[in-house]
């Protein structure tokens, strides 16, 4: 993942970071809460928005901000292990669809491609828990900590830190 992340911010100038998910489905909420962690802990050429459920609606604040990179940060059944993240292309199928936002990612992250110019990317993690309720479950709150310091890590690379 870590080495994955590098790559695809080779020649960033300014990252949108989209946290997207259901914060009262378990472990649906992991977008929200890796924004939540990121929030006032990055530099101004990084934009973080917790998108919960509509992500859609946030797409102008990301085209205002003129990012070259966007990374959508969502929970993703791609048949991984619990707590397990993977990058994925824009034009990738990011598994089987669970989260409770209308739009599916594939054609989000193409519309905010073709919309901005930037270089989009699904950060997805394989949830364990889906049903109702709040907090995540034990291996995606270990998750959450190890993307925060990961994604910390590599924006800093980049001088974005």
């Amino acid at each position: 993942m870590r080495s994955d992340l590098a790559k695809w911010l080779e020649g960033a100038k300014g990252v949108a970071i989209l946290g997207i998910g259901n914060p009262i489905r378990r472990d649906d909420a992991i977008g929200v809460e890796v924004a939540k962690a990121l929030e006032g802990k990055v530099p101004g050429r990084v934009l973080v928005l917790n998108c919960e459920t509509i992500p859609e609606s946030f797409a102008w604040k990301v085209a205002e901000f003129r990012p070259t990179h966007i990374l959508l940060v969502d929970a993703a059944d791609f048949q991984g292990d619990p707590g397990e993240a993977r990058l994925f292309g824009a034009g990738e199928t990011v598994g089987t669809p669970i989260s409770t936002h209308s739009l599916p990612l594939k054609v989000l992250s193409k519309y905010l491609e073709m919309e901005t110019g930037a270089k989009v990317a699904v950060l997805a993690v394989q949830p364990k828990d889906l049903g109702l309720g709040e907090g995540l479950s034990d291996e995606l709150r270990a998750s959450l900590w190890r993307l925060v310091e990961i994604l910390r890590d590599a924006l800093s690379r980049f001088g974005m830190m």
